[in-house]
């Protein structure tokens, strides 16, 4: 088995102008969405990223991506082992919105202009849980069904597929991991676990006890979200309303299509705060402190009561920075990497 994650350091050096793929469809309002597919093996590897458009670190590592796959030889072993079918960016009106606060030059997030500028689509319009499954769901957008026809002709099952994802702030980097998959998946976990300290990172520690999916398995890793756990929480509250506003998230709709496709998530935070070792319980203290914090500076800076330069003077005094993206890139492509080696040693 190569190394892939060594492949990473020749995907950074590649720009994010992207040869033209496959148009796949339209967005709501009218912008074309690519996918592309790379390679010719029989195992099959679905990467989507952008289905949140707050999040831009996902779109910018496929975009790298496809450049880098797009060069090499057609034997080369990426080609000859694997086919790919890649979705950079699933969300270019959200992309476009949001370039307000971000360009993909970036080395890391300016929090004044994200606190100032951020957008991202609630429930009932979030891209990520509008997917359809045959016979249950149809498709929330039409940057669903334009995804789900695309992975539709591979013909075949998947047996990966990695929704590339980030959250605002968190103390360390969060990996989801399909629930079917948890005990076949402990390998990918030391691999992950370890790259993360070897950069200097804190694993993310959560326990929301099942709370809309997310079950803990160790430190770092929890089972991933769905919709059906999405419904099953907000019914459980009496909202129906905001229950049947969750469709299938695409790991479920893609494992709709047959076979037993592994599905991840990375989630990687823009800005990191401190680590604080604390009994794990939900809700968490410790991370809703912080999470008050970031609503608090966002209304300052949304109403001009607080400078880009005072900003950074409350980001130090409460030991805040920002994760530079190409260590979040490295680690999501970690994940993709040591997915790929889980399923080849089935």
């Amino acid at each position: 088995m190569h190394d892939l994650f060594d492949y990473i350091y020749d995907i950074l050096e590649q720009t994010h102008i992207n040869p033209k793929g496959d148009l796949i469809g339209f967005s709501r309002n009218g912008l074309e969405i690519y996918g592309y597919k790379l390679g010719e093996g029989t195992t099959r590897i679905s990467l989507i990223a952008g289905n949140h458009a707050d999040e831009p670190v996902g779109p910018l590592l496929l975009k790298k991506l496809v450049n880098f796959l797009t060069a090499l030889p057609d034997h080369h072993f990426l080609l000859k082992e694997f086919s790919w079918y890649i979705i950079p960016h699933n969300n270019p009106d959200g992309e476009k919105i949001n370039q307000a606060w971000y360009t993909y030059e970036d080395e890391k997030t300016d929090l004044y202009k994200y606190l100032k500028f951020v957008q991202r689509e609630l429930p009932g319009d979030d891209i990520e849980f509008g997917f359809p499954i045959k016979g249950e769901f149809e498709s929330l957008r039409p940057e669903n069904k334009n995804a789900y026809q695309f992975w539709k002709s591979a013909k075949q099952p998947f047996d990966l597929h990695v929704s590339l994802h980030g959250m605002k702030a968190a103390y360390g980097t969060w990996f989801l991991i399909d629930e079917d998959w948890i005990d076949r998946t402990k390998q990918l976990q030391k691999q992950c676990a370890a790259k993360t300290q070897e950069f200097g990172y804190q694993l993310f520690d959560l326990n929301r006890f099942g709370e809309k999916g997310f079950k803990r398995i160790s430190e770092g890793f929890c089972t991933r979200p769905s919709g059906k756990y999405m419904r099953e929480h907000f019914n459980y509250l009496n909202d129906v309303e905001t229950a049947n506003k969750f469709h299938a998230s695409s790991m479920e709709s893609i494992r709709s299509l047959g076979g037993d496709c592994l599905t991840l998530v990375t989630e990687m935070p823009l800005f990191l705060y401190p680590h604080k070792e604390r009994k794990l319980t939900w809700p968490d203290a410790h991370i809703s402190r912080y999470s008050n914090l970031f609503s608090k500076w966002q209304l300052q800076v949304q109403t001009n009561q607080i400078s880009s330069e005072d900003l950074t003077l409350e980001m130090e005094k409460h030991t805040i920075s920002a994760m530079p993206w190409q260590h979040q890139m490295q680690l999501q492509w970690q994940l993709i990497c040591s997915g790929l080696e889980c399923i080849m040693r089935r």
